[in-house]
């Protein structure tokens, strides 16, 4: 073959060692250029305050439902919501026939007894007939007392009344109480926790309470009540929580959250950016960067501090993380770390 027919072929022969070394038309990336180019931090660890948050309402420390024994006529209502009110003080009176008919049943019994009485000290009547007449007195008097109670009706504590179902002259006829008086002060917020911190959660225990209405501010509560059993449908214990509520400004049918302190456990820390979430199941992973690889790294959380997760297990303190390009990775990928 001359030279003039090498000369010719040549350029068809570069033409298409260019092409094989092409895709599309674009030029093959060197294996630096396939490396995924990723920012990392350095995890790190230090002790953590072990918090629980649960939620629960707020409830009156006590409650009670004023109304009498029987159905009756309400002849007044003295109190109104919103009013506080001491213990003893009359709350409502309902209608006086019963109690003037028992009152006169009383005088006459009293009045018997105590003619039998002097009979029987000197011999006049048997002692039967003594025992019988004192025992009508003391029927008739208890009697009394009970229908006085159920005709003035009185608050048994200090406290605020919260509801008032009915007026003056209406029927009272059961059910409903007429009035509801609740001490607010100390209050109450009852949580259910998990059987997993029965141990840690004792009586007089602190715990900082915030109330939604609220936003940021705190109480502290104490804990007055641990319940020795476990519900076995929930796996939870109940806990009574009594804030003092010293303002009266927390009050029932709130919503709150009560946050305990279980001391402190030394705890690797991740950046929340980094942790993914693995796709059909609740498992949580990042990506370890050694070598220029990175690799997937199931790990197991605790609480979110800030923008931080506390680490359970699956990571060392000193061991380095991807925080970008997450959705780029898998397992054994070539990587370039940018930030270094």
């Amino acid at each position: 073959m001359n030279a003039k027919k090498i000369s010719g072929i040549l350029p068809l022969i570069i033409m298409c060692l260019l092409s094989a070394c092409s895709e599309n038309g674009k030029p093959v990336e060197k294996e630096e250029d396939t490396k995924v180019k990723v920012q990392v931090v350095n995890v790190t660890s230090k002790d953590v305050d072990q918090l629980g948050t649960f939620t629960g309402t707020i409830e009156a420390e006590i409650t009670n439902n004023i109304a009498p024994q029987t159905p009756a006529r309400i002849k007044k209502v003295y109190v109104g919501v919103g009013e506080r009110v001491r213990a003893g003080q009359q709350l409502a009176e309902m209608d006086a026939v019963n109690l003037n008919q028992i009152k006169l049943q009383l005088e006459n019994d009293k009045t018997e007894f105590e003619r039998v009485d002097e009979l029987y000290k000197v011999g006049g009547i048997s002692k039967s007939t003594w025992d019988m007449r004192k025992m009508a007195y003391e029927i008739s008097k208890s009697s009394c007392e009970n229908l006085m109670e159920n005709t003035i009706l009185t608050s048994p504590i200090s406290g605020v009344v919260t509801k008032r179902f009915y007026d003056d002259g209406d029927m009272y006829n059961g059910g409903t109480p007429i009035c509801v008086v609740e001490r607010l002060q100390p209050v109450k917020l009852m949580v259910n926790i998990s059987e997993m911190l029965y141990t840690k959660v004792r009586k007089n225990m602190e715990v900082e309470v915030r109330l939604d209405v609220f936003g940021d501010e705190t109480f502290i509560g104490v804990v007055t009540t641990v319940h020795p059993s476990v519900d076995p449908s929930t796996r939870t214990f109940p806990v009574e929580i009594h804030i003092k509520n010293t303002d009266g400004k927390i009050l029932p049918g709130m919503f709150a959250r009560a946050t305990f302190r279980y001391g402190q456990e030394h705890r690797v820390l991740v950046p929340d950016r980094a942790v993914m979430k693995q796709s059909g199941s609740a498992d949580r992973f990042v990506y370890t960067c050694k070598d220029g690889v990175a690799s997937y790294r199931k790990i197991v959380l605790g609480q979110l501090i800030g923008d931080e997760y506390e680490v359970i297990s699956g990571l060392q303190s000193g061991e380095t993380v991807a925080v970008t390009s997450l959705n780029r990775l898998n397992d054994g990928a070539g990587i370039e770390i940018t930030n270094r």
